[in-house]
């Protein structure tokens, strides 16, 4: 596994994904924000909202 805060070159994505030995991952500044979000590691809700919507079954009686 390599992770970057950049982009890896097409050269580098092309061997990784012909390496026949193991696999490797590839992780890029996109792929690690994705991951940081939804593991939420070392980010910090700022804020939140709440959606809401009509309860049909409140007004069937």
């Amino acid at each position: 596994m390599f992770i970057t805060t950049s982009t890896f070159t097409s050269k580098a994505a092309e061997y990784a994904k012909s390496f026949s030995h193991a696999t490797i991952i590839l992780i890029d500044d996109e792929k690690l924000t994705e991951l940081m979000i939804k593991y939420n590691l070392g980010v910090t809700t700022e804020r939140s909202y709440e959606i809401k919507r009509i309860d049909g079954d409140y007004f069937e009686n």
